[in-house]
């Protein structure tokens, strides 16, 4: 650092802004402001530097004083948040305007019967006359010239930023250069060409980031010119997502949301490393959100994020945020104490800023006396010089806590609803490194926490304990590390190229050829950033796949033989096994760095020697109480100064709680090193009567189980359905197979899975022990078809226990388990034996031993045995380690909290439910509905609702006798959609489980479609009638028009080849909404492969996806579009369609009009057309194409001339 001159380091939060200045000897200040103070300042970043040079005058003042200023905002963060960024027109290959719109199809919330989906960042879409296939090979020249035209109609609209991702663009640029040119001559200011803002595969994720840049270098382009303005010839840098520097007019968009948290993550390993702590775990706690991130020697990073709804396919710090901060709201719904996700910011911000906020977790924190209003900053009031007002808050939580007891008869003082809501909040921070840390297999226990983050040092005691951990850091600089570690950070470039080749000698020396020319450009990058060339160090590494993934890790270039096991020993240890497979480059990765002209920091704070002075005391509550409590001061604290808890520690930026049984070393680097003391045990003494705050933390818990099962399902599963589709589901059952909690996995499964435990334990009561677990499918035992299999595992809660106390299970659908048709998804079956190997309850593991020889006999046996049994084998494996996850999450909430605790609040949380239920059932009307299908069969319901006692009987005793075709629906699916509706019911969050269907009578004829008896087939009982019950029920109800009503499944393959995906459609409209376009509806959620990677692993050619305008009925609210989907076969291949409402249409509501029906089609190479009907199996040939039609959904409300169909 150049004598006489500043640095200034700052992160632009959501709530403050930090600001660090490096004195020009050395030394550090540090302000932190609230980032929107609209009546004291526009910028709380120039804000924080003309208060830290402490000049009235200001930056001009100044000029030349200041050599460098490196920041993180939240500005382009907040555009993409609030959609405020530059207008966009998107430019994509035609066919595929709507393929960012549709995505991959997951709907965001699986139980919101008005399907919100994100706003788009472009507001107007080009179709480009053009095509490249996967190979390079031009099937269809750019049309230039009208693309000129368009583009010339759009720059007369006002548009000024411009969007290209074309098919295949990554790899092959010709045409997006081409258009970029076009746009560029014209006058664009802003072009952003996918190919250049990252060279990625997936035209989904590599479209939406490429619209994110430009919707957003614009905003950052004018922000940075704004600083620039006022700090003159300043060296201006930003911190990027990945964790580096660059120069501020190389700050693009798509790197720009993680800014603020990447400089965190940055701060803590710099810090910690220099005092000989390798192995992290990053707790960054602020005002809006909490960052959890790990490092184990290098940093962790994501190439493919979702940020606000946007898909974003650039280089991130991996960082895990929950929605728990100081600014989370608290409150009080459905007899649970409930904090977040809302957060209160910092306008109004909490209670305590005296602005007219809502009780938060800071409010909380200081009505117990975590936070002491003498020792924090006076910013607050109209002349933001008044300190935290204390009575506003104890006032709130009196009034909290008189509402809580009026309502749920349990009398909690206010101090308890305070310590209940840290309580919810801790439980929530501590799954969140779970998440990140054994979920992936690392043992915490060998981390030290890092905290920092304003909101951090008040809760890290109680997450560490949480979590077993022993040690916690907090850094000096802790209370504002962000922008510490901007000063910290190197210059950095990132950049990657596909390659899609298979790992080869061959491919090996193809990479590296490819990174000597990636390694001079990005040294050149950094040179232009005002990088010295001999200082830029280079990292290359490859991301390797197993053929026919998803899944690619890292692993450093090396050569043949060492890049193959490394790949497969990482494999081994993140899903558990490794295949004797084909493996493939999927991309290079290259990472070049050079130093950021960080200056020598001088932290160190504090008196070298002698004790720790006491300056106050103050009345802290604690779990124990009240507790007259020291308060330190932490720049008063020498060296070597020990402190055993409770305590306070105070200081300008941060508050740190030293909670009891911990004990705190301020080391030589003025760091704050809390240890845990010996013997602190986490059993605690909770009862068995129905509490506010414990309801909620058994709730989260419950849940938290099941969502460990299912990322572990995720991982060690070996079929594409499991993986990648996701269609599987997990849950975790009481004593009598009463469902406790169910991860919002697949709708279909839902309610289902209940029958199937139960089935277990009919047959096995007698004859269960630890280290067992069974194996099913059979749709007359609890199953839904054939495909979708299930793993019960017994909990024992003592080593002497004899009968279990619980039951986890696991459900995934098989890639294929026998049947007349690969996949086992027949059109035709008339029978189960027709559908594949039906496995009645039996033993898959006895004492801890896997039962492989009887599975494969079993899998071996009918007419139509299991096509591959070694991949069946490989997903029962993932379906046992699944279990196995849930059993230890379930131990260990045993010994946290006893069984009799436990138990006691797996009926509480049913309870809870239930009554939700009720409440929803007591604003319901009866009502009957009978729901034709397209084969003429029909769903037949009547609802009759007791108001009065809140309950309701749901009779399906209408409907068609047991069907001759593959519709019969087996009665756990009808319990399923059953239990899904009623849970759409309520409008907020409650917990998923039996207590649902308790308020609810089912009658289901045995014999009749929903209910048949073997040998019925079923197939599509699963994944069509399901939608039609759930439909029927809504129309029962009156309260929402049909959606598409099918799943629209489809199959192709040949000896080389299988595949299988749904289709979306459109969504019913209901009392004041529009029905979604374009999504999956109700009882399905899977994934669809994204085009690029389909055609790149099957040969075909995706024509046309896009969203089928007009397909939804009209009304006062529209029924969603459904969809059109081209696929032309390249090879011969047989293919299968099943499906439903291509002869009746979805049905509307309260006048509103039908949606469309669907058609399924093959035009053959030919020129002629052939219709398939709703289900049907045809032979394709090179240049024959499927065209599938999606349904629309219904409309509701007659359409009136004000209504216009909104």
């Amino acid at each position: 650092m150049k004598a006489e001159h500043w640095q200034f380091w700052i992160d632009r939060g959501g709530t403050f802004t930090d600001v660090v200045g490096q004195r020009p000897d050395g030394s550090l200040v540090a302000r932190k402001l609230l980032s929107d103070n609209p009546g004291h300042y526009p910028d709380a970043a120039l804000a924080g530097i003309e208060a830290v040079l402490g000049d009235a005058d200001g930056l001009a003042a100044h000029p030349g004083r200041i050599e460098a200023v490196k920041m993180g905002t939240t500005v382009a963060t907040n555009a993409l948040l609030e959609r405020h960024g530059e207008p966009t027109v998107l430019v994509i290959t035609q066919g595929f305007r709507d393929a960012l719109r549709i995505g991959y199809q997951q709907r965001p919330r699986l139980f919101d019967r008005h399907i919100r989906l994100p706003e788009m960042l472009y507001c107007r879409v080009i179709e480009a006359r053009e095509r490249i296939d996967r190979d390079g090979n031009i099937l269809e020249p750019l049309d230039v010239d009208r693309l000129e035209q368009d583009l010339q109609a759009v720059w007369g609209d006002g548009l000024r930023s411009v969007a290209i991702a074309f098919m295949h663009g990554y790899r092959h640029h010709h045409h997006e250069r081409l258009a970029a040119n076009v746009a560029c001559r014209i006058g664009f200011p802003q072009v952003s060409a996918s190919h250049q803002v990252g060279a990625l595969a997936k035209l989904v994720a590599r479209g939406d980031t490429t619209v994110v840049d430009a919707d957003l270098s614009p905003i950052l382009n004018r922000y940075i010119d704004h600083h620039t303005a006022r700090l003159g010839d300043t060296r201006l840098l930003f911190m990027q997502s990945n964790g580096g520097l660059v120069e501020a007019g190389f700050f693009r968009g798509k790197d720009s949301v993680l800014s603020g948290p990447a400089g965190g993550v940055v701060g803590m390993v710099e810090t910690a490393s220099r005092c000989g702590h390798r192995r992290l775990i990053g707790f960054d706690m602020g005002g809006t959100s909490t960052d959890v991130s790990l490092y184990d020697g290098a940093y962790e990073r994501t190439l493919d994020s979702v940020v606000a709804g946007a898909r974003i396919q650039a280089p991130m710090m991996k960082i895990h945020t929950v929605a728990a901060g100081g600014g989370s709201i608290i409150g009080f719904v459905d007899g649970r104490l409930q904090v977040g996700p809302d957060s209160a910011g910092s306008d109004p911000g909490p209670m305590c800023y005296r602005n007219d906020g809502p009780l938060t977790i800071t409010d909380a924190n200081l009505r117990l006396g975590l936070i002491q209003p003498d020792y924090f900053p006076r910013v607050f009031g109209p002349g933001a010089d008044l300190p935290l007002d204390r009575e506003a808050v104890a006032a709130g939580f009196d009034e909290l806590a008189a509402r809580i007891t009026t309502e749920s008869g349990r009398a909690l003082a206010p101090e308890a609803v305070a310590a209940g809501c840290r309580r919810i909040a801790v439980e929530r921070m501590a799954q969140a490194v779970k998440q990140i840390s054994i979920q992936r297999g690392y043992d915490v226990a060998d981390f030290t926490l890092c905290c920092f983050g304003g909101a951090g040092g008040q809760h890290a005691c109680e997450v560490a304990d949480a979590l077993g951990m022993q040690t916690v850091l907090i850094h000096p600089m802790a209370g504002v590390l962000s922008a510490f570690g901007m000063g910290l950070a190197d210059l950095r470039h990132l950049a990657h190229e596909t390659l899609e080749q298979p790992l080869s000698e061959e491919s090996i020396a193809s990479t590296g050829e490819r990174l000597e020319l990636m390694q001079q450009v990005s040294s050149q990058a950094l040179v232009r950033q005002g990088a010295d060339a001999a200082s830029v160090k280079h990292q290359c590494r490859l991301m390797v796949r197993y053929a026919g993934t998803d899944t690619a890790l890292e692993v450093p270039l090396a050569d043949l033989q060492t890049v193959s096991a490394t790949f497969d020993q990482r494999h081994r240890q993140q899903f558990g096994f490794a295949e004797d497979r084909q493996r493939i480059i999927e991309t290079i990765s290259l990472e070049s760095t050079a130093p950021g002209g960080a200056a020598p920091v001088q932290t160190s704070d504090g008196p070298p020697a002698g004790s720790p002075a006491v300056i106050d005391r103050r009345n802290i509550f604690f779990a124990d109480g009240w507790c007259a409590t020291p308060v330190y001061r932490r720049p008063d604290l020498p060296i070597g100064a020990e402190i055993s808890g409770p305590a306070l520690i105070v200081e300008d930026n941060a508050t740190t709680i030293l909670q009891p049984g911990w004990r705190l070393v301020k080391d030589d680097q003025a760091n704050l090193l809390l240890q845990r003391m010996r013997g602190q045990g986490r059993r605690e003494q909770a009862g068995t009567e129905a509490d506010p705050i414990l309801l909620e933390v058994f709730n989260n818990l419950f849940m938290h189980i099941a969502e460990q099962m299912g990322v572990v399902l995720e991982k060690t599963a070996h079929s594409v359905n499991i993986k990648e589709r996701l269609d599987f589901s997990c849950a975790l059952f009481g004593a009598a197979g009463d469902l406790v909690a169910n991860a919002p996995h697949m709708p279909v499964h839902l309610g289902s899975m209940g029958e199937s435990v139960r089935a277990v334990i009919d047959a096995f009561a007698d004859d269960m022990a630890r280290g067992d677990s069974f194996v099913l499918n059979a749709p007359y035992g609890g199953g839904t078809h054939l495909p979708d299999v299930t793993v019960v595992t017994p909990c024992f809660a003592a080593p002497e226990d004899t009968t279990p106390m619980f039951y986890v299970a696991s459900r995934a659908h098989h890639a294929d388990i026998g049947g007349v048709t690969p996949g086992s998804m027949p059109p035709h079956s008339v029978t189960i034996e027709e559908e594949g190997v039906l496995i009645e309850c039996m033993p898959l593991v006895r004492a801890g031993r896997l039962l492989e020889h009887e599975m494969r006999t079993t899998l071996a046996s009918g007419r139509y045995p299991a096509r591959d049994p070694d991949r069946n084998l490989a997903d029962l494996r993932a379906q046992l380690a699944a279990n196995a996850r849930g059993l230890e999450e379930v131990q260990r909430m045993l010994e946290q909290f006893g069984i009799k605790t436990v138990c006691a609040y797996m009926k509480h949380v049913q309870d809870n439910a239930a009554e939700a239920v009720r409440r929803a059932i007591g604003n319901l009307s009866s009502g009957s509905y009978r729901y034709e299908m397209d084969n003429g069969e029909h769903v037949g319901v009547e609802v009759t609702v007791d108001r009065q006692a809140r309950c309701a009987t749901v009779d399906f005793s209408s409907s068609s006798p047991q069907s001759a075709t593959n519709f019969n629906a087996p009665l756990a699916v009808c319990h399923a959609a059953v239990l899904y509706v009623f849970r759409t019911l309520v409008d907020h969050e409650i917990p998923m489980n039996e207590g649902c269907l308790r308020p609810l009578q089912v009658i289901v004829p045995a014999g009749s479609m929903l209910n048949p008896r073997p040998p019925a087939a079923v197939v599509a009982g699963n994944v069509e009638t399901s939608q039609c019950i759930v439909d029927a029920l809504y129309g029962a109800l009156g309260v929402l028009a049909a959606s598409q009503g099918t799943m629209n499944n489809l199959t192709f393959g040949n000896d080389r080849y299988q595949y299988y995906e749904t289709l979306c459609g459109g969504a019913g409209a209901g009392p004041g909404f529009a029905g979604a376009s374009a999504v999956h509806t109700h009882m399905t959620n899977s994934r669809l492969t994204d085009p690029e990677v389909l055609e790149w692993r099957y040969p075909i050619l995706l024509r046309r996806f896009e969203i089928r305008r007009g397909s939804g009925g009209d009304g006062e609210f529209c029924g969603g579009d459904g969809v059109i989907r081209e696929l032309e076969f390249r090879e011969s291949m047989s293919a299968a369609i099943l499906s439903n409402h291509r002869r009746v249409p979805p049905f509307g509501l309260a006048g509103g009009d039908a949606g469309q029906v669907g058609r399924n089609s093959v035009r053959r190479a030919s020129g002629a057309t052939e219709d398939l009907g709703p289900t049907g199996a045809f032979d394709a040939g090179p240049g024959d194409t499927l065209v599938v039609e999606t349904p629309g959904g219904g409309g509701y409300g007659r359409k009136t001339d004000d209504s216009e169909g909104k």
